[in-house]
């Protein structure tokens, strides 16, 4: 494993008694203290699985153009649903990818804050049902994952094991499933763009064998290939704000694949719910002095309450939906 650009944890080390579960909490705390990304095993997620997921990936994107459109992220004013290749910017750049975004599935509310509006009900392809059973699986079992790392991350900031189950609320969870059709210009495509996930966790699981994830390591890209049997794992901007910049978010972006290749990814988000404010966490005086304070970006406010966080990043990303649905929300920001 030395070749790889990012550390290697081992979260089965949690169960095998107190020096090794300190152990990994030591490496959990460095490797998002110095880069903001690490690799996971042990995460008890099998290969049977993620060849069920791979599989039910592949026939989505397989169906008939018209069974996709039918399920339209524009046609959701919660941002669900089909994103066609070239529907989706990052810093104002299309990329070059179709997915579908499937949400916590829930009634719509009216009224209240903006971030209200990601509230709502998934689309789901009429031609697919048993989409709807793997993505329940994964997103069951990848959030037992995010509550144990998010216990382990508790303790090696000096808080309580429970401090983020206290503050989370009814977690905001987001699964992206993520076609990257391969493209042949001369120069790398933008699969997608340089950016800083808005949350708190993130775990992303790769095709094998796929390349094309960099993440940004001292002003410069590195690769982040996948690991058989590993998440590549990332925290958002929302734990940078509660450490006051101990641990950092990273930039990372995707490269296109080459021609006929292709690349499937799926990222879990997981996330507060979205009245959820991360209260500063009071570091250990040896960790607080290493904090760098939260990185200043007047172009991309940080925000304590997650929920603002998730609208800035959807009305960014989705211009199109914003247009149709939240038009006043886009006036507000923009008299702002």
């Amino acid at each position: 494993m030395s070749e790889l650009n990012l550390p290697v944890l081992d979260l089965s080390l949690l169960d095998e008694g107190p020096d090794a579960a300190a152990r990994f909490r030591d490496d959990l705390r460095a490797a998002t203290h110095d880069v903001g990304f690490f690799y996971l095993t042990g995460t008890g997620v099998g290969a049977e699985l993620e060849a069920r997921l791979l599989q039910a990936a592949k026939d989505f994107f397989a169906l008939p153009e018209a069974e996709k459109l039918s399920i339209e992220n524009v046609t959701s004013p919660h941002f669900r649903g089909y994103t066609r290749v070239g529907g989706e910017r990052t810093q104002g750049r299309v990329d070059w990818r179709e997915q579908i975004d499937i949400g916590p599935e829930r009634a719509a509310i009216t009224g209240g804050p903006g971030y209200n509006r990601l509230i709502g009900p998934n689309l789901w392809p009429g031609a697919q049902p048993e989409l709807k059973d793997v993505v329940t699986e994964w997103h069951d079992h990848l959030t037992g994952v995010a509550r144990k790392l998010l216990r382990a991350w508790a303790l090696a900031l000096g808080a309580e094991e429970q401090y983020f189950d206290r503050h989370f609320g009814d977690p905001q969870t987001l699964i992206k499933i993520v076609r990257y059709p391969g493209k042949d210009d001369p120069t790398p495509q933008q699969g997608v763009g340089a950016h800083k996930d808005s949350g708190v966790l993130t775990l992303l699981w790769v095709e094998p064998g796929k390349g094309g994830l960099q993440v940004e390591r001292d002003g410069e890209w590195v690769d982040a290939p996948p690991v058989p049997g590993a998440f590549v794992v990332n925290i958002g901007e929302l734990l940078e704000y509660a450490t006051q910049g101990y641990l950092r978010a990273t930039n990372h972006r995707v490269i296109s694949p080459r021609f006929p290749d292709e690349r499937i990814s799926v990222p879990f988000f997981f996330n507060p719910a979205l009245d959820a404010r991360l209260p500063i966490i009071e570091l250990p005086a040896e960790l607080a002095a290493e904090a760098r304070g939260v990185e200043d970006d007047p172009t991309n406010p940080i925000h304590a309450t997650y929920g603002e966080n998730a609208l800035k990043s959807r009305l960014r990303a989705h211009p199109d939906v914003a247009e149709r649905w939240h038009p006043d929300l886009l006036a507000a920001r923009a008299a702002s």
